[in-house]
């Protein structure tokens, strides 16, 4: 519900990192910084900011146990130099990191002017303790913080086989009454995939998203496969799995790589039977039956081979479905 007005990249150098985080402070209430918490000399976040602000870094006692229990569930030995992350600025909230050893911290920064307090909350870099933390426990400190925030709603449609700018022509039309109500709209296109964002605030904000929704898929009625953060392999997983079908796959080009993607959805083990690569065409005849006739007549790159491997691999594996693909990825042509 907050509208990002800035944000920057800076250089792992300590007058950067200060600079940065000064120049907020001064037009900003709320302020997020991510990366730089680590126990390596690049690491500078931390230091930099609680130079700049007049803070002392004490070392604090649970956090340097959390980081010591993170190696011993490991059986791994301590590095000395992860020891840095146990140090907080003085009167900092730490943001327990159950995915990673560096704490989140939070500080109310209350300058002598007359302006409301505002936030400075730094976040580790990997996102896979970055986003843990931000939900759980950044989102709960700025709804108590920023109660205003609940003023918003938003819905994101995902979409596939349109282009955004197709999609923008199709339903902008339809939408402009709901624009003058405060509805606003963006789209974010991705590989194979556009997504639909609708939000609003204030007053009237659910109408208004429940109606715009209501028009995009009135609109999009065979193009949107999913809301939020849905993939659409996940989309194929769990429909597979609510009509007790399976899947085979057949690559060439990609290498497996579709069956990457479905493997990293839980519950892809009662869906997914096997995934073939049959990179050269003597994989192809031989795991996906794919006629040598075919390949001289059509090429490994060609619609006759493609519906032959998907063929091929529903004979070899006895799924209920295939997805097959051919195609030439390289950078020299075709």
């Amino acid at each position: 519900g907050f509208v990002v007005t800035r944000q920057v990249t800076v250089a792992d150098t300590s007058p950067a990192i200060a600079a940065a985080v000064r120049e907020a402070l001064n037009r900003a209430d709320l302020i997020i910084t991510t990366g730089g918490l680590g126990p390596t000399s690049d690491d500078l976040t931390r230091q930099a900011i609680a130079e700049m602000l007049g803070k002392k870094l004490c070392e604090d006692s649970t956090v340097l146990a959390q980081i010591e229990e993170h190696f011993a569930r490991r059986q791994r030995s301590m590095p000395a130099s992860t020891r840095v992350q146990a140090l907080v600025p003085e009167c900092a909230v730490v943001l327990a990191n159950n995915h990673g050893t560096a704490p989140g911290l939070a500080m109310e920064i209350r300058q002598a002017t007359e302006r409301t307090p505002q936030w400075l909350i730094m976040l580790p870099g990997p996102p896979r303790e970055l986003r843990p933390m931000f939900d759980a426990q950044v989102l709960p400190l700025l709804a108590r913080q920023f109660p205003e925030a609940a003023q918003f709603t938003a819905v994101t449609l995902r979409t596939t086989g349109l282009g955004e700018s197709t999609i923008e022509e199709r339903i902008t039309p339809l939408l402009a009454t709901l624009v003058a109500r405060g509805l606003d709209i963006g789209y974010c296109a991705h590989i194979g995939q556009v997504d639909v964002r609708l939000a609003a605030h204030g007053p009237g904000r659910e109408s208004v998203i429940r109606e715009a929704e209501a028009v995009v898929r009135r609109e999009l009625p065979g193009n949107i496969f999913g809301t939020g953060d849905d993939t659409l392999e996940a989309i194929i997983v769990r429909r597979l799995a609510e009509r007790k079908k399976t899947l085979a796959l057949a690559e060439s080009c990609t290498g497996g790589f579709i069956a990457h993607k479905i493997t990293n959805v839980p519950g892809a083990s009662a869906v997914l039977l096997a995934g073939l690569v049959t990179y050269a065409n003597t994989a192809k005849e031989k795991f996906a039956g794919v006629r040598a006739e075919t390949l001289t007549a059509h090429g490994a790159v060609s619609d006759a081979t493609v519906r032959e491997m998907a063929e091929g691999v529903l004979r070899e594996t006895g799924a209920d479905y295939a997805i097959a693909v051919t195609g030439i990825a390289g950078p020299s042509g075709g």
